[in-house]
């Protein structure tokens, strides 16, 4: 994997909900010992209040301005622009198949509701917002899965990124990266 060769700092996961972005995430940040920026976190205030443009920009510029680099976990380029995309080093996308990603969020959707666990700000999940509604989350990412298969070939075509479309293959890939180091 000639990806590795690069001493790289700041890595950006992408993929739709349920493709394992944020748990990647964590395990590559921990590894290469830099910090892990969820963008969720940064997009949804208490009472799910989402961030305006302005607000987000300022939020993640603040940063991604760590010397030590980071990993993000997120999307929001309708917010962010490239700010993000042109400041990485690599660009994972999560690109696994729509039935893994379905059982993964139905998994997580129902221990996030049943344990009433907090995300972000004080926000829970509830199973009218996941799963009612054209602006569920379960229909969020069936759209999301189809617009990244269309768009994120050309949008990623001039940058450094690696497509992992199995378990396996993000398995093999976070296998490869050094221990305590950039790769």
């Amino acid at each position: 994997m000639s990806y590795l060769a690069f001493v790289l700092r700041r890595i950006v996961i992408k993929g739709t909900s349920g493709a394992g972005k944020t748990t990647l995430s964590r395990m590559v940040a921990e590894r290469l010992g830099v910090p892990c920026i969820e963008l969720d976190a940064h997009h949804h205030g208490p009472n799910w209040r989402a961030a305006s443009a302005e607000e987000l920009r300022a939020s993640v510029s603040a940063v991604l301005d760590d010397s030590r680099g980071w990993v993000v976990d997120g999307n929001y380029e309708a917010k962010l622009g490239d700010l993000i995309l042109d400041r990485a080093e690599l660009i994972v996308w999560l690109d696994l198949p729509l039935l893994t990603k379905l059982r993964r969020l139905v998994h997580r959707t129902w221990r996030r509701w049943s344990r009433s666990e907090e995300l972000w700000n004080g926000n829970r999940e509830t199973l009218l917002h996941t799963v009612w509604g054209a602006e569920s989350l379960f229909w969020w990412m069936l759209r999301s899965h189809v617009r990244q298969r269309r768009n994120l070939p050309r949008k990623l075509a001039s940058r450094r990124y690696v497509r992992l479309r199995s378990v396996e293959e993000v398995a093999a890939w976070l296998a490869a990266l050094p221990q305590g180091v950039a790769p």
